[in-house]
């Protein structure tokens, strides 16, 4: 069988760089938006020391001066003025493969406000602008596709839900089969096995994205959302995700605890710890003020122990119904 024309790196494979867009649309947070900057000047703290940052943002005076009040070194820092309308760089930001020959190339999925928002049109031009100022090669697989909506190990598998690309509900693409979006995998990301979990966390507006409930953390070992208590509506959906992936031939699942429900304006919002990011030489984890915290970075460290894994408080953050993963995006070498 032929190798695949491209292939999708696995997270913590080398980076170049991360990029993150700087947070301006206060409706993500509503009537909490004033920390929010701060956290990202944070995350910036900690990932410049081994990769560069690249910032996409209209006015960089901003956050160039928070950052250099925090102590960060702004030759690390790039700023890319690309207007956008939210800040959840994985989702629509330039998502990053490579050629048979080693040459990097972007995909530029479609974007459509995760099919429920109609904020999007400056978002969806964002791959194509990137393509541009880095000069590399645009791509267009003809399809719609979040990076949150699925998680790569780098040698042939993938890991997606049900729920988020084949429900009826948000649906990105009308008529695609689960058989078609595999082969589109195959050519474009190199996958040449798909694993279909169920469902979603609660709270979760994506609708299913995968980067909330198991993620790979080496080739053959992937971590798992659980929730043991029974009364929690995540209970169930997650103990028949994990029993897909324990299913799975040849592949290690560790379990990853859920935090306690995370409570704002009355709505439960998608606060989980497998929203982790894989830098170079750390590992970013969103954290809660939870008991859980502690289990959650302790089970991370074992699985990463060439790197920092390091807590950044996220209570305020995933009251835009996302975290650390859903706001960054690598770049390889």
């Amino acid at each position: 069988m032929p190798s695949p024309a491209y292939r999708m790196p696995a997270e913590w494979e080398p980076h170049r760089a991360t990029w993150i867009a700087w947070p301006h649309n206060r409706n993500d947070w509503p009537g909490k938006f004033a920390p929010i900057p701060w956290v990202y000047v944070e995350i910036v703290r900690h990932l410049h020391h081994s990769e560069r940052v690249r910032i996409i943002t209209m006015d960089s005076a901003r956050p160039a001066r928070m950052l250099a009040r925090a102590g960060v070194d702004l030759s690390q820092v790039d700023f890319f003025p690309f207007p956008t309308d939210r800040s959840w760089t994985r989702d629509y930001g330039p998502m990053f493969v490579k050629t048979r020959g080693g040459q990097l190339a972007i995909h530029n999925w479609r974007f459509n406000g995760w099919a429920k928002y109609s904020n999007w049109k400056h978002d969806v031009r964002v791959a194509a602008r990137a393509a541009g100022k880095l000069g590399v090669s645009l791509l267009d697989p003809g399809i719609v596709l979040e990076g949150g909506a699925i998680d790569v190990n780098g040698r042939g598998l993938l890991l997606t839900t049900e729920e988020c690309l084949l429900s009826p509900v948000q649906q990105r693409n009308p008529g695609l089969t689960r058989r078609q979006l595999e082969s589109v995998f195959g050519r474009r990301l190199g996958a040449s096995r798909v694993i279909w979990l169920r469902r979603g966390i609660e709270g979760d507006d994506t609708h299913g994205h995968i980067d909330d409930i198991a993620r790979f953390v080496d080739p053959s070992t992937v971590v798992a959302a659980v929730e043991p208590n029974r009364t929690d509506p995540n209970h169930a959906v997650l103990e028949e995700n994990w029993e897909i992936l324990r299913s799975f031939k040849g592949l290690r699942v560790v379990p990853l605890p859920m935090p306690a429900p995370l409570y704002f304006d009355g709505r439960r919002v998608p606060a989980s710890y497998a929203n982790f990011y894989i830098a170079n030489k750390i590992v970013l984890v969103p954290t809660f003020d939870d008991p859980h915290d502690r289990t959650a970075l302790s089970t991370l460290a074992i699985l990463f122990p060439d790197r920092q894994v390091i807590g950044i408080h996220s209570v305020d953050l995933v009251w835009g119904l996302g975290t650390l993963h859903c706001l960054t995006q690598q770049e390889p070498v």
